[in-house]
């Protein structure tokens, strides 16, 4: 690469081959950056806009399944019901 860019100078002027070739690697890196980051902050966004609707419909979620947390409750009174079937069953004799 040196002797390219000794080439390429003549005399007199200065050797910039390695400056104008870091500059266009720096544009290619950046240029390959922002292309891959572009898609990333686009959907970003989206789920951002989304965001309102999915919190809804998880709080109406939420409150339609609340009474659920009562069913632990109600299958121990189930249980003792069952049990004392159970016994008057077994005492009646069946």
């Amino acid at each position: 690469m040196v002797l390219f860019a000794e080439q390429a100078a003549g005399a007199g002027e200065a050797h910039l081959f390695g400056w104008y070739l870091g500059f266009a690697i720096a544009v290619a890196v950046i240029s390959v950056v922002v292309a891959l980051v572009a898609p990333v902050l686009v959907l970003a966004a989206r789920i951002a806009r989304q965001a309102p609707q999915i919190n809804q419909a998880l709080q109406q979620s939420y409150r339609n399944t609340l009474p659920l947390a009562d069913l632990r409750h109600t299958i121990d009174h189930v249980e003792v019901i069952i049990g004392g079937l159970q016994r008057g069953r077994a005492r009646l004799g069946g």
